[in-house]
């Protein structure tokens, strides 16, 4: 619950809670949309698990042990959950080719 949150008691919705989470995600995605126009931005989608060994999902600080499967369509092969994509990150800005200059400049 918020604190600090004062609703008046004469408060009626205009949408019904389904209309408000419609009109939530519209506004995200109105927001979205404009600042990466304006920002030259383009959506990349990350992977939610890596193939394990792979050297690609980080282990950040050596204790935690990442979540891992077995999947079937891959002959049983190991993956795990992604825990961070930092290394996955440096690779997708080289394999879209978005340039070296951006890849290594720093600011």
């Amino acid at each position: 619950m918020v604190q600090n949150l004062i609703i008046p008691r004469s408060y009626q919705s205009a949408l019904d809670p389904l209309e408000t989470e419609t009109a939530i995600k519209g506004i995200k995605d109105f927001f979205q949309t404009k600042l990466a126009a304006a920002l030259n931005l383009r959506r990349v989608t990350a992977p939610m698990f890596v193939r394990a060994g792979t050297g690609i999902n980080d282990d950040l600080n050596g204790v935690e042990r990442p979540v891992s499967f077995s999947v079937k369509g891959l002959d049983g092969a190991k993956a795990e959950v992604v825990q961070s994509l930092a290394k996955w990150k440096r690779m997708a800005l080289l394999s879209f080719a978005f340039g070296r200059a951006m890849v290594f400049t720093r600011i």
